[in-house]
């Protein structure tokens, strides 16, 4: 079995790259002044974010190889397995990284709402890739942020630190907003194939054997993350994946409720439904009545 690393602190991943230790919560690293990373996997304890501006294709996240490519983002969470393929050449990349603790933002705003960047749980095919000016945005906002560790450590130092991290964060967001926009013939293929895994979900009999098909069973059949796939579905449609899939839902059982030979009940079964009266309380709230009710009004 393969050797995991674990890195669980600043002063340890800054001992492994040669980079002396200015904070003993965060760091920002130019990675051309970085020793190379060793051909292994590690287990990071850390949030990182880097940025990466040459062609590699060594680094593995989980088991599989990320879309890396030239001026284009990841995000790591704590507890991520992050892996250096072994090489002719060593692993050093040119670009930076962000890296930050969990306790450095501990009671701040931005420590509240951490769960909320959803990117930080995106699949490796899901980097976001920047223009020159995004880039430049977010080079800026490492600059601060490494402004900031070259001062003596004082009150207000959590407090800005966190705050800058947290703006990189928020023109993320935006970014990737732009990129779900950009990506758009790419986005409406994926829908079209969500559809036809719901359509064709219900129409075997996998409902009764499996239940009503979950977020991130859809997400794992369409090879996406569970969070980049809401985001998608989210972004392009106004709905959440879920309220997506609950609306085809009641789209199907409005169809069967035409069949008199099959109580409500049934057809809740068939849908995959455990108990009925969830079936009557989702329809009711979707369609406004209850499925007898809208049986006889049809």
């Amino acid at each position: 079995m393969e050797e995991i690393v674990k890195i669980s602190s600043i002063a340890q991943y800054n001992t492994m790259r040669g980079i002396t230790t200015k904070h003993p919560l965060v760091a920002v690293i130019d990675l051309s002044k970085a020793q190379p990373m060793p051909a292994k996997s590690f287990n990071i304890g850390l949030y990182v974010v880097g940025l990466k501006e040459l062609h590699y294709d060594q680094l593995r996240y989980g088991k599989r190889h990320y879309d890396y490519q030239e001026g284009s983002l990841i995000f790591v969470a704590p507890g991520q397995v992050i892996g250096v393929e072994p090489g002719v050449e060593l692993f050093a990349p040119k670009g930076w990284v962000l890296l930050f603790h969990p306790d450095l933002i501990n009671g701040t705003p931005l420590g509240k709402h951490i769960q909320d960047y959803s990117f930080f749980s995106y699949d490796v095919n899901e980097a976001l890739h920047l223009s020159d000016k995004e880039k430049s945005i977010v080079i800026d906002c490492f600059a601060k942020i490494e402004y900031e560790l070259d001062q003596n450590i004082d009150k207000h130092s959590k407090g800005l630190i966190a705050s800058n991290i947290e703006l990189l964060l928020n023109y993320c967001i935006r970014f990737y907003d732009r990129q779900f926009i950009t990506r758009d013939n790419a986005n409406k293929g994926i829908l079209e194939r969500f559809e036809y895994l719901l359509k064709g979900y219900f129409s075997s009999d996998k409902p009764q054997s499996e239940g009503l098909p979950s977020v991130a069973y859809c997400a794992e059949i369409l090879h996406l993350s569970p969070n980049y796939f809401g985001d998608l579905v989210k972004k392009e449609t106004g709905r959440s994946a879920l309220e997506y899939i609950q609306s085809k839902v009641i789209d199907v059982a409005k169809e069967r409720l035409f069949d008199m030979n099959k109580s409500a009940s049934e057809i809740a079964y068939e849908l995959g439904f455990k108990y009925p009266q969830h079936f009557t309380r989702l329809f009711k709230q979707k369609a406004g009545v209850t499925p007898n009710d809208y049986r006889m009004m049809n």
